[in-house]
């Protein structure tokens, strides 16, 4: 049986290395990122350079699309964001458009919703920041029909990754999968406690991932959130296992807590991102 050939842009950060060791028995993976990935044919290029990137696209059927200004404090910088998040997913877009791919399975964020946190009419911060006394024993999940709040640049440019892919395939027929991805790490574990609501293990990251990548043509377009069953969740996740049989197994409750809230200076921006662009 041929294997779906499958680029992943920001191939060398944690995301696209899990992805690759997991599931290359499953998928023909190429690489597109600044840095080379060994074992997978590669071209390392900046996705800011369209010319630059347009050969990784030749023959592929499906493209995960990882790469993103979140470095440092890249994600609450305008100018990456510009020019990598926005520009660089237009990039890819109109690359993927003129090699007739098929699909774009596009990593977004939680973050894109993660303001909630700041309405003190809702117990969202509660369940993030403390204290514990005031969570109350039940709260209204955030589904995907409820509205946007993005907390930071990051996440403002992921919307936009959202919305073109909903723009590419009304117009041209490329599928998008967006996935709000929950917080992964190379620790695999919350390290703070306002991720835990927000946690997503690697391996529920990596089974999401190849449902993505595995899914019907049937199928157009999709935005799916991706969080571990974690006793503080607050973001719905039941349209994601409803549409892909998702079962995530992860829940952060099993680590208990060693450090202080302590992320950043604005604890309030700390949001659900992957590991810095590569």
């Amino acid at each position: 049986m041929t294997r779906r050939k499958v680029l992943i842009t920001g191939a060398s950060g944690l995301i696209g290395g899990l992805t690759i060791k997991h599931l290359g028995d499953k998928y023909e993976f190429s690489g597109l990122s600044r840095r080379p990935v060994a074992g997978i044919p590669h071209l390392s290029a900046d996705i800011t350079d369209a010319a630059a990137i347009k050969p990784a696209f030749a023959g592929i059927h499906t493209v995960l699309h990882l790469a993103a200004a979140n470095g440092a404090d890249q994600w609450l910088a305008w100018a990456p964001t510009m020019a990598i998040t926005i520009q660089g997913t237009l990039n890819v877009y109109e690359a993927a458009r003129e090699a007739g791919v098929q699909r774009v399975v596009f990593i977004s964020s939680g973050s894109c919703q993660i303001a909630w946190e700041w309405d003190s009419n809702h117990p969202y911060g509660k369940l993030a920041n403390g204290p514990d006394d005031e969570i109350p024993a039940a709260w209204p999940m955030v589904d995907l029909n409820w509205p946007v709040r993005p907390d930071s640049p990051y996440s403002v440019g992921k919307l936009f990754g959202e919305n073109l892919g909903r723009y590419y395939f009304d117009k041209y027929g490329i599928s998008t999968i967006a996935i709000r991805l929950g917080a992964v790490n190379k620790e695999n574990r919350p390290l703070v406690r306002r991720l835990y609501p927000g946690y997503l293990s690697q391996s529920d990251c990596v089974q999401l991932i190849d449902k993505c990548l595995g899914a019907p043509e049937s199928l157009k377009y999709e935005i799916v959130n991706a969080i571990s069953e974690n006793k503080y969740r607050w973001r719905s996740t039941d349209r994601t296992k409803e549409i892909f049989g998702w079962r995530p197994t992860g829940n952060s409750d099993a680590f208990p807590l060693e450090r202080p809230n302590e992320l950043s200076s604005d604890s309030r921006l700390i949001s659900n991102r992957p590991s810095p662009r590569r």
